[in-house]
């Protein structure tokens, strides 16, 4: 459990902090801010958030990497010690990530390549591809005496 938990965590801080960064960050702070105050002050907690979306955005400006790792390190932190001390709001962080990314849906993915095939005569359509599945899983093929 405390591997689901941590994984948690740090889904949460690479959302958060990859929005803090987007015009999206205003309307997501303030929920972010509920969430982890659980009763604490909600205005010092916000001041802390936009204190680290100017930490953030500086560090983008200037090219500084670690600087903007330490920023998700710190929410992700603060995102255990939040799931450590009340395991009940796995289930709110889950919904607020879920409502920001969304799951993709489960299914055939789509990958589109152009080719260009130069010479030759071909009278019927090519198909250049890896692999191509439309999605339709089938059981494995059984050979006469397989058992």
């Amino acid at each position: 459990m405390e591997a689901e938990l941590t994984a948690l965590a740090a889904s949460g801080a690479t959302t958060f902090v990859g929005l803090m960064a987007t015009e999206a960050w205003t309307q997501v702070r303030g929920r972010l801010a509920r969430f982890l105050g659980r009763g604490e002050d909600g205005e010092v907690i916000d001041a802390e958030l936009e204190e680290s979306r100017e930490e953030l955005l500086a560090a983008h400006r200037d090219g500084d990497e670690e600087a903007a790792a330490d920023v998700a390190a710190e929410w992700r932190i603060r995102l255990r010690r939040t799931l450590r001390d009340d395991p009940e709001a796995a289930g709110e962080l889950r919904a607020i990530l879920d409502e920001l990314a969304p799951r993709r849906p489960d299914g055939p993915a789509v990958a589109i390549n152009h080719n260009t095939i130069h010479g030759g005569r071909y009278h019927a359509p090519v198909i250049m591809a890896q692999w191509v599945n439309d999605g339709v899983s089938s059981p494995p093929r059984r050979e006469p005496g397989d058992a």
